[in-house]
């Protein structure tokens, strides 16, 4: 496994990932092509495959990270992202959080033909492989953080009362609380690749389930955004593309530019050049 630590393997992801050992791998952190985006720069996704190999490597208490949309054909949802995630569970991964991505800036619609509103945000599936081991929480600012406040409990039904505990005792809010599931992003683009995810959100997944020293893996790495954030927060990652384009022209030059270099060609199906 070290000779794959921090190096992009060009390579049909499924294929690479039986050559890995079981339990190796701490967090995934990937967005696969779906419905109308499932042609992948000419190759096709094998999504069963991917899956089930996945849960193999994973380690257990790991993290599988899988950011997933639908889109919309002929007026109907297509539903990929529930079946997905259904199969998830189906070959042992637990459902441990749906979380939102909410894009900051939508595309506007055509409200003469869509007569549907605008989509803004796209499925977070958080997969993971028995008990999750840990969570880093990311906190944020409460609204009245330092102020007094009073205690409050919910009776049986459902009114609010006064905490016994809490009764004519003030406390002090604390500054911070844990972030909510829904995760708000600017969405991002790439003039050579169709749908790269934001660094920042790859970043706070890449905080909240993994350590420094652990192994992050991408297997359709793309544009190579989980590779770079995974090199700036000190973890060993491993990208996995099958189009020799995105390597060469997007991936390998990204990570060069913040002084990674590819200690040697790793080629599985595929070559880099």
């Amino acid at each position: 496994m070290e000779k794959w630590f921090n190096q992009i393997i060009c390579g049909d992801n499924v294929e690479v990932m039986r050559q890995m050992p079981d339990n190796c791998i701490d967090l995934t952190v990937t967005s696969p092509p779906y419905d109308n985006l499932r042609t992948y720069n000419g190759f096709s996704f094998d999504f069963e495959g991917v899956a089930k190999e996945l849960y193999r490597i994973t380690k257990d208490g790991g993290v599988v990270v899988w950011v997933v949309g639908d889109a919309t054909i002929d007026g109907s949802e297509t539903g990929t992202s529930f079946r997905q995630a259904l199969y998830f569970k189906e070959i042992g991964f637990n459902l441990h959080d749906t979380m939102i991505y909410k894009k900051s800036k939508i595309v506007p619609i055509d409200s003469r033909t869509a007569k549907r509103y605008a989509g803004e945000f796209e499925y977070m599936f958080i997969f993971t492989k028995g008990k999750i081991s840990f969570c880093n929480y990311i906190k944020i600012p409460t609204k009245h953080g330092g102020k007094k406040a009073v205690g409050y409990q919910r009776s049986a039904d459902g009114s609010l009362r006064l905490d016994r505990k809490e009764k004519n005792q003030d406390h002090i809010v604390a500054d911070t609380k844990i972030k909510g599931n829904v995760w708000e992003y600017a969405s991002t683009s790439h003039k050579y690749h169709p749908a790269p995810f934001p660094e920042q959100l790859v970043n706070d997944h890449i905080i909240s389930w993994s350590n420094e020293g652990d192994i992050i893996l991408d297997p359709m790495c793309g544009s190579g955004t989980t590779c770079k954030m995974a090199y700036l927060n000190k973890r060993n990652f491993i990208g996995i593309d099958i189009s020799e384009e995105y390597i060469n022209d997007i991936c390998i030059p990204r990570l060069n530019s913040y002084g990674w270099q590819q200690k040697e060609n790793i080629n599985i199906g595929g070559k880099i050049k």
